[in-house]
């Protein structure tokens, strides 16, 4: 073999021995994020697409349970979504209602947990599941 063959192949051995070393140190680093299925306040997550985290329940006027309402009431939770180029947008979403995100439409399907009249939810209790419908 001749020997610029021999270099050539050393020097490519050592680029694929390299490039794998270093996914490995890399993959070791990154901590996988939850789908939106059950998402706390504070926690990330991803959304069949888009990075979202909710920051804040700013209204849960749910009807306790037991109790008989005459309106069932809603919930709604400040959102951010963390977008690719770093930046943080915030917007709200509605149980129930489907809200324009990036190229699709996301909803807030459920909260947990259900409404007690006998005490009030902390924030740390709350947990979403989000589904979002892409556009394209």
């Amino acid at each position: 073999m001749p020997q610029m063959q021999k270099m050539f192949r050393a020097a490519t051995l050592s680029l694929v021995i390299a490039a794998t070393v270093s996914a490995c140190a890399a993959s070791r680093d990154v901590t996988a994020l939850p789908d939106a299925a059950n998402v706390a306040i504070g926690q990330r997550a991803y959304a069949d697409g888009p990075l979202i985290q909710p920051v804040a329940v700013i209204e849960d006027s749910r009807c306790p349970v037991g109790v008989a309402c005459v309106w069932a009431g809603r919930v709604r939770v400040k959102i951010l979504w963390l977008r690719p180029n770093g930046d943080a947008q915030p917007f709200e979403v509605v149980l129930g209602e489907p809200t324009p995100l990036a190229d699709g439409t996301i909803t807030l399907e459920s909260v947990h947990p259900d409404k007690r009249p006998d005490r009030p939810i902390k924030p740390g209790d709350y947990r979403f599941a989000f589904r979002f419908m892409g556009g394209l």
